[in-house]
Formats: structure tokens, C-alpha cells, sequence
């Protein structure tokens, strides 16, 4: 049996343990924010922080998040009022928004361990995340913004 923490709450999993973090969290515990892109974590669409570092939960194994806290970009702000789903709102980020949720996660733990990034700290950070309808600039703006710097 694992035992996870998935947004402050602890779940139980008894199935294979090989299972991606991802699927656990859309089909069993139905938490649908975190998306599938390329299943290999190279795009970066289902980022989730684990122990607060991000991570890709396509690639990531159930057994590796097995008693460790997991965050879901439905666990960032259960209001939706987090600093930065509202710069993402302020700055237009979204058009298709299929990988927002993978990029506020991101941004997340980039303002986790630096507060205040220069465009080149954000670019490095979010580099491995994948926007098809390329929001880039829209994206460094709201990490701006929830950053406070404009």
C-alpha cells in the first residue's frame, strides 16, 4: 500500500506501483488540472510540485511520490486566488490553455526559491515548458506581476 499526500490530504494507493503520478491524479482522485502532453516530460503540461520542487507527473511513478507531499495546480489556491492565477488573468496569458496549468506550476516554484527573477531567471525556469500558442511574453509579464515588479 502507498500512501501519498495530495493537496494536503492523504490518499492511500494500492495499485501498480509503476503507475504515472499523472494518471493517478486525472482518473483516481479525478483532479483534472494537471494535463497529458508528450508523456515524456518534455513539455511540461502536467508539471505538479512534489515536496514544493516541480516536477513532470508523467514520468514521475506513484511509488516515487509515496509518502511525500504532492501539489496540483487545484491545490495551489483553493480559491483560484493564488498571486499568480491572478497575474495570469491580468496579463491575457491564456488562449487555448491547455498548458497553463503546467506553467503556473512552474512560475510557482521559480517565485518559491526566487522571489524577484530577471527575464533571463524566467526564461531559464520556464524553458522546458511548452505554450503551441507561444503566450511566452504574456507568461514573463504575469510572473512579473505576481512577482510585483510591474
Amino acid at each position: 500500500m502507498i500512501t501519498l499526500t495530495v493537496n494536503d490530504e492523504e490518499h492511500s494507493y494500492d495499485g501498480d506501483p509503476a503507475m504515472p503520478l499523472l494518471w493517478y491524479l486525472r482518473d483516481t482522485l479525478e483532479l483534472t488540472g494537471s494535463k497529458y502532453g508528450c508523456g515524456t516530460g518534455l513539455c511540461g503540461a502536467c508539471t505538479v510540485h512534489l515536496e514544493g520542487e516541480a516536477v513532470r507527473s508523467c514520468i514521475t511513478t506513484v511509488q516515487e511520490a509515496a509518502g511525500k507531499s504532492v501539489t496540483t495546480i487545484e491545490g495551489l489556491s483553493e480559491a483560484g486566488d493564488h498571486p499568480l492565477q491572478e497575474a495570469w488573468s491580468e496579463a491575457n496569458v491564456p488562449q487555448c490553455g491547455y498548458c497553463q496549468a503546467g506553467q503556473i506550476m512552474q512560475a510557482a516554484s521559480l517565485l518559491k526559491t526566487t522571489p524577484r527573477p530577471s527575464d533571463d531567471e524566467i526564461d531559464e525556469a520556464m524553458e522546458g515548458n511548452i505554450c503551441r500558442c507561444g503566450t511566452y511574453q504574456r507568461i514573463r509579464k504575469a510572473i512579473h506581476i505576481a512577482a510585483g515588479d510591474k
